[in-house]
């Protein structure tokens, strides 16, 4: 329980800042397991465009401050490489 008022308010806003990047980091977590079921089933055209919904989405979480620019860049950099893997693999068989 806060003693003081200035404690309430930090309080009331950790509690809405920590609302806003629980949506963020599940709108992350979501659409990483749509491209990962795009890239594993095969579908390649989609699974870019989903790619490019996945970025867009870790740039305005970096934007928000919930990620870090370092783990998005990471997991950026990841996902194409998935991405890229796979359709190689494809091409080879």
């Amino acid at each position: 329980m806060p003693n003081t008022k200035s404690a309430e308010k930090r309080t009331r806003s950790s509690a809405r800042k920590a609302a806003r990047n629980q949506t963020i980091e599940s709108r992350l977590k979501t659409l990483e397991k749509k491209f990962d079921a795009l890239v594993s089933g095969g579908k390649f055209d989609e699974a870019k465009v989903a790619l490019s919904a996945v970025t867009s989405a870790f740039g305005k979480a970096v934007k928000a401050g919930t990620v870090k620019s370092n783990t998005a860049d990471r997991k950026r950099s990841r996902l194409q490489l998935q991405l890229n893997r796979a359709a190689k693999a494809k091409k080879a068989a």
